[in-house]
């Protein structure tokens, strides 16, 4: 599971944004969803990494999951005061210093083009650049895991080249392969599943990036660089 500004549909603000300022929802009756201000961007992100750090240390805490600019905090019981727990957790972000977690570089041999790059043509299209441009720009990038979610091992890759930012799909693919190589917006990543998906494909991964029977199933983890090496470009 990952928490993003899209599970705000059904909450209650509790800490309006303001700037400089982070902003706290409270989602259900247990849940709490503190998001950075400022921009979508990695000194966002290692603030929110350092407060996972902290209120995961705390005695009520149930499960801290980190995700994109945001953490959503679970209570192992319903507070009986939410602006209390607001206020605890804005105090945490406050005094929580920048943490650059110390990941580990993976480099992922890619396919580009073929028969699983449904979306190229229309990526380049959009950003008015030729395939081989849009696999370059994509490929000659580094990239940092900032949360895991969305299906079991999906990492969202932050670094991507505005040059190649393309919008998610208003209506998604009803089959996009496992391994396929995407791009969603400003970010990037590989399909863990094969199914629907919004998310737009220019190449395919081979890479074993989830194993549930391996003690740690996740290849990727917060803080890795990701680097995709083109093993082969069929344009």
């Amino acid at each position: 599971m990952i928490a993003t500004s899209n599970t705000l549909a059904s909450s209650r603000e509790i800490v309006p944004a303001t700037k400089g300022r982070a902003r706290v929802s409270c989602i259900g009756a247990r849940s709490f969803l503190l998001e950075a201000p400022g921009e979508f961007d990695l000194p966002a992100q290692r603030w929110i990494w350092a407060l996972a750090q902290r209120v995961k240390g705390w005695a009520d805490i149930a499960e801290v999951i980190p995700g994109m600019t945001n953490l959503l905090a679970i209570f192992k019981e319903t507070p009986e005061d939410p602006e209390i727990v607001a206020g605890r957790l804005l105090e945490a972000w406050n005094n929580a210093e920048s943490l650059d977690l110390a990941g580990k570089i993976i480099e992922i041999p890619v396919h580009y083009g073929g028969a699983y790059a449904i979306d190229l043509p229309a990526i380049c299209d959009f950003c008015g650049l030729s395939d081989r441009e849009v696999v370059r720009i994509h490929h000659e990038a580094s990239y940092r895991v900032f949360a895991l979610g969305s299906a079991p091992g999906f990492g969202y890759l932050h670094g991507l080249d505005p040059r190649i930012y393309m919008p998610r799909k208003t209506v998604p693919s009803l089959r996009m392969e496992k391994g396929s190589v995407t791009i969603g917006g400003m970010q990037t990543g590989v399909a863990m599943l094969t199914g629907p998906n919004g998310w737009n494909s220019l190449g395919h991964a081979e890479l074993q990036m989830f194993d549930p029977t391996s003690a740690t199933p996740a290849l990727m983890a917060p803080g890795d660089t990701v680097r995709f090496l083109p093993a082969r470009i069929e344009l």
